[in-house]
């Protein structure tokens, strides 16, 4: 397999299947993560070049979710790009807060995916 692989957890259908349609076309292979407290053992296990979270509408529990791969040494080097609805500023500081590269308004995300991409990939 040469395609990319993304990690998606996501509990609301829209944009989470956008997404993963999106990520597809784009060339990436797409493993959505069941709940949030398997995302560092689904990344060490499938060994991902980027992670994608929800925000909503559990932001503590997907800004525990980012901190925990964010702080596992095995997994840190993950970039994760989270997403909530441009309302949720709490889901937003949260996932900041928590260790996301990026945080985007989920409308914007499928609409600017391949920028959002090229700026968590960038090598710092």
């Amino acid at each position: 397999m040469n395609e990319p692989l993304a990690l998606l957890l996501y509990e609301k259908l829209l944009p989470g299947s956008q997404l993963v349609h999106k990520l597809q076309d784009l060339g990436y292979r797409v493993q959505p993560v069941p709940a949030p407290e398997d995302l560092v053992s689904t990344a060490e296990r499938e060994k991902p070049i980027v992670a994608f979270v929800d925000l909503e509408p559990r932001p503590e529990h997907a800004a525990a979710a980012i901190a925990a791969l964010a702080g596992h040494p095995s997994t840190s080097h993950i970039p994760v790009i989270a997403f909530a609805s441009a309302r949720n500023e709490a889901a937003q500081t949260a996932g900041r807060n928590a260790g996301a590269k990026l945080v985007a308004p989920d409308h914007a995300l499928l609409a600017h995916l391949n920028q959002f991409l090229e700026q968590a990939l960038a090598i710092e």
